[in-house]
């Protein structure tokens, strides 16, 4: 009878591993984070002060900032100390400059903060090297042994994890291939070859393996059949690692649909709780933005109206969500106001057909503030990838590979790309970095990403140089 898939492990030790895996993360996301908290809140009290309404904002905003933690327990001691320090001097030197910017320094003891900000440092890698030390110690009982199916690049790829990561408990015997040797991965050097996929039975129940990992392509179907069904025989644990993984996978994972085990290869990041976070985070300091930008967008709405006849607001068709049509509001910066439907001009330096007060608000992205609208309405976001005209979606769709794949998620008025300098420009070199820099942030968000992304924006809009 065919097995169904969702009856791959047939004991508690994958349980176990998990179990592992989920203790070390939740270790890493919290305690960078609450250790800074906690040195604040110590820096406020040793200087004679209370904990009151400032300090608290500052430890929301330090622990939004910082979570979840960058620090891996299983890096190497010094290349976590240099990250540790480059990471936290970046923090300490962006709040102090925000504070000095915004006023709101003042508000703060100096000593309370130079305090917090060289102590907090030191009591990090502190921190850090003494769970590491806990964390071996406390594992070291519960190892599980394992063997691999399957000589290939996958098998050789997740071999050396094992050996790269000692904190995973995994304790690696060999592979077990069928195959002649000259026909094996070349990636991994001299292979531990144990035998061949015959043996891999009486192997598990002789030697009590605990896992073991197939990592055979998915073409050998029938092959992973008959081995599956051998291996009912024993109480090692079955983990099937699919070849998957060769290709570009946008939030890869697995989940359950409907009870059926599936694999996301390409999806949006926002699913879940993740989603409510995004949305919370639009509607929270959106909402706090177009307060506060309400005079700037009254006196933006009155120039443009003065310096040329034509609409205040230009309503543009672009892609949204899942490449679904979105009006995106924007001020007014040219003569015409071309949608950019079927031929579409990128605006260029000197052009035309941009106004003067247009090419002062283009060049300080005063024209984006209606968008700050778009957002609460949830047709856009503050950070994701900027929405293009119809006409250049329609072009670089097809010379672009993944390009289409940026609209698995909200467009953004400002963006992974345009921080790091791939705004404006209309060839396919800069374009195709540009999608690059999208994709990578749908692969890596995170709060604390979308955070940097809008300081950094704040910063380059006086000084960039690429919009016309």
């Amino acid at each position: 009878m065919k097995p169904e898939f969702s009856s791959l492990s047939w004991s508690g030790s994958g349980d176990g591993i998990r179990a592992r895996f989920a203790f070390i993360g939740f270790l890493e996301a919290l305690l960078g984070p609450c250790l800074a908290v906690a040195c604040l809140a110590l820096s406020v009290y040793a200087n004679g002060h209370n904990f009151s309404q400032q300090y608290v904002i500052l430890a929301l905003v330090i622990f939004l900032l910082l979570f979840p933690g960058i620090l891996k327990i299983s890096e190497d001691r010094w290349k976590m100390a240099g990250k540790a320090t480059l990471a936290w001097l970046t923090l300490c030197f962006t709040l102090l400059v925000f504070g000095y910017a915004t006023g709101y320094l003042g508000y703060f003891d100096g000593y309370v903060i130079a305090t917090w900000q060289l102590g907090t440092l030191a009591f990090l890698l502190l921190a850090h090297e003494i769970t590491r030390q806990v964390v071996v110690r406390v594992l070291r009982g519960s190892r599980y042994s394992a063997v691999i199916i399957g000589a290939n690049d996958t098998g050789v790829e997740l071999a050396q994890h094992f050996e790269r990561d000692r904190y995973a408990g995994i304790q690696f015997r060999g592979f077990f291939d069928d195959r002649p040797r000259e026909r094996l991965s070349s990636r991994g050097g001299d292979l531990h070859l144990l035998g061949g996929m015959q043996q891999i039975a009486s192997y598990a129940k002789n030697q009590k393996i605990d896992h073991i990992y197939i990592a055979l392509p998915m073409a050998s179907q029938p092959r992973i059949i008959a081995l599956l069904d051998d291996l009912r025989d024993t109480t090692s644990s079955v983990f099937f690692v699919p070849d998957l993984f060769v290709t570009d996978l946008i939030q890869g994972r697995v989940e359950q649909i409907a009870g059926m085990p599936v694999v996301a290869v390409c999806d949006t990041p926002f699913t879940g709780f993740n989603g409510v976070l995004k949305r919370m985070e639009d509607v929270v300091l959106g909402s706090l933005i177009v307060l506060l930008i309400s005079p700037v967008l009254l006196a933006v709405g009155l120039a443009v109206k003065l310096s040329s006849p034509g609409p205040i607001v230009f309503k543009q068709r672009r892609y949204g969500l899942d490449g679904k049509d979105v009006l995106v509001y924007k001020f007014r910066s040219m003569t015409v106001t071309e949608d950019g439907d079927k031929s579409y001009t990128q605006v260029t330096k000197g052009d035309a057909r941009v106004t003067k007060v247009g090419a002062f608000i283009r060049k300080t992205s005063l024209d984006e503030l209606p968008q700050f609208i778009n957002v609460l309405q949830g047709r856009m976001s503050i950070v994701g990838p900027r929405p293009h005209a119809v006409a250049v979606n329609e072009n670089y769709r097809k010379q672009i590979p993944g390009y289409m794949v940026r609209h698995k998620v909200r467009p953004g008025i400002t963006g992974w790309a345009q921080v790091n300098g791939y705004r404006g420009g209309d060839d396919l070199a800069h374009m195709t970095k540009r999608i690059e820099f999208d994709l990578d942030y749908l692969r890596n968000w995170s709060l604390k990403l979308d955070l940097k992304i809008i300081l950094r924006t704040v910063g380059l809009v006086a000084k960039d140089s690429t919009a016309y």
